[in-house]
């Protein structure tokens, strides 16, 4: 019991620069979108290993202390691990994957979404990988479903596949609010930043802002910083 929600830093160590950059993303984005009815986030990145699982689940944790309702939802139907992060089983006939094949009017929650230890955090884990996860995500049933779930929660956030050479987090980001890229600080290289980019452009897609991740600091301590999608946006022109 001793590792529970290891990766939950801004529990563990609320006081941690990391905790801290956390909760100021969460009110940088209050900034960038007063004017909308922000209800569904999605995060992903360029590749696997950017540590975005990481950053979405503390994310979640940050909303939910602001007694915000969140719904986090792992939509990485290839390799998700919310699970992990929150210790809730991964049944084989529950999850994101089931819930959306199975979706209709009526449908029961309980079976597909779980509590977590945060009273303020429902998990939605991803079920069974299916064969077929971009038709899966784009199908109508996850449209009427994230329709329903809007209305149940306050907030949806969704940690996403990597983007560079899958198409599931383009099909999410033309269903979300705000659309946010993790990196990793001397792992991600400004050409798949660049890459990123064009994908977003080419399918009319906005990129809300970009998280950096394991942003060192003096000593060993990390901690992750956001940019605005105008900052992004001149960085990669560079």
């Amino acid at each position: 019991m001793a590792n529970r929600n290891k990766d939950l830093i801004i529990n563990k160590n609320p006081k941690s620069l990391f905790a801290e950059s956390i909760r100021s993303i969460r009110t940088n984005l209050a900034f960038t979108s007063l004017d909308k009815d922000v209800k569904i986030i999605i995060n992903t990145s360029p590749e696997a290993g950017d540590g975005k699982s990481f950053v979405t689940a503390n994310l979640a944790i940050a909303y939910a202390q602001e007694d915000k309702k969140v719904l986090l939802i792992d939509a990485d139907l290839r390799r998700g691990k919310q699970h992990e992060i929150f210790e809730v089983m991964n049944v084989t006939s529950g999850g994101y994957s089931n819930l959306m094949l199975n979706y209709k009017d009526g449908i029961q929650f309980d079976k597909y979404i779980f509590p977590t230890f945060d009273k303020n955090v429902d998990l939605l884990p991803t079920g069974p990988m299916p064969p077929n996860p971009v038709e899966l995500l784009g199908s109508e049933n996850n449209k009427l479903l994230l329709e329903k779930l809007k209305k149940k929660y306050d907030l949806i956030i969704m940690d996403c596949a990597p983007i560079i050479g899958l198409s599931d987090s383009l099909i999410l980001a033309t269903l979300s609010d705000i659309n946010l890229i993790t990196v990793s600080a001397k792992k991600t290289k400004m050409e798949n930043l660049e890459r990123v980019k064009k994908l977003f452009d080419q399918n009319n897609l906005k990129i809300s802002g970009v998280i950096f991740n394991k942003a060192q600091v003096s000593g060993n301590g990390y901690y992750s910083y956001y940019y605005s999608s105008e900052y992004y946006g001149d960085q990669v022109k560079k």
